[in-house]
């Protein structure tokens, strides 16, 4: 029946289109948003536009912002001597939530993946070897997930940034090969910070 519903069909067609929505649960979203009151759904639709106009890039790590600079570039309580790199913003949430982490960030928004024509002009290195110029870092920790991608793109950074005079390390083996960052209980994340090794 309700694929003959239009409107709620290309509702679910939009869920779908999100990482790890299938078409079971894109129609369970589509009938939530269905049953809830036109106040509600206007603040719904609201938040998907503010989401796309207000967050930006960090000037500095290239994590997601509301301002030119994010909160954690912009706190002198951090550590700006170690630089984690991340694959994307929810590896920057993911290791925050561990608590164990006082350094700043750097955000890759992939890795290397010549199957999908990603190639390191696509990542945000340029803008990491920006950040390198000059005394102030002395360790970058490569943090990209334990995946042939994430070892290649490591592998790449590490040629790059050695030769720089930067200590460059690698977390540890605390996740679980070929596992994403994001899905990682917090205390694997934090062996996983403490136990890394120099490449």
């Amino acid at each position: 029946m309700a694929e003959f519903i239009e409107p709620l069909e290309r509702l679910a067609d939009m869920f779908r289109r999100l990482d790890g929505v299938g078409k079971k649960s894109a129609m369970r979203y589509a009938f939530n948003v269905l049953n809830l009151s036109d106040d509600e759904a206007i603040e719904f639709a609201k938040a998907i536009i503010s989401v796309k106009q207000d967050v930006s890039l960090c000037e500095t790590c290239q994590n997601i912002s509301t301002d030119k600079i994010c909160p954690i570039c912009a706190s002198s309580k951090r550590d700006r001597s170690v630089i984690c790199v991340v694959e994307d913003p929810r590896s920057v949430v993911a290791i925050e939530n561990t608590g164990h982490y006082n350094g700043v960030y750097h955000v890759l928004h992939g890795v290397i993946s010549p199957m999908k024509g990603i190639a390191p002009e696509h990542l945000k290195i340029k803008e990491l070897l920006r950040r390198l110029k000059g005394d102030e870092v002395k360790e970058v920790i490569i943090a990209t997930n334990l995946k042939p991608e994430g070892d290649a793109t490591a592998m790449y950074l590490y040629k790059i940034i050695s030769p720089l005079g930067v200590k460059v390390t690698r977390i540890a083996n605390g996740v679980p090969v070929g596992g994403e960052l994001e899905y990682a209980d917090e205390i694997t994340l934090r062996r996983a910070i403490e136990g890394r090794h120099e490449l």
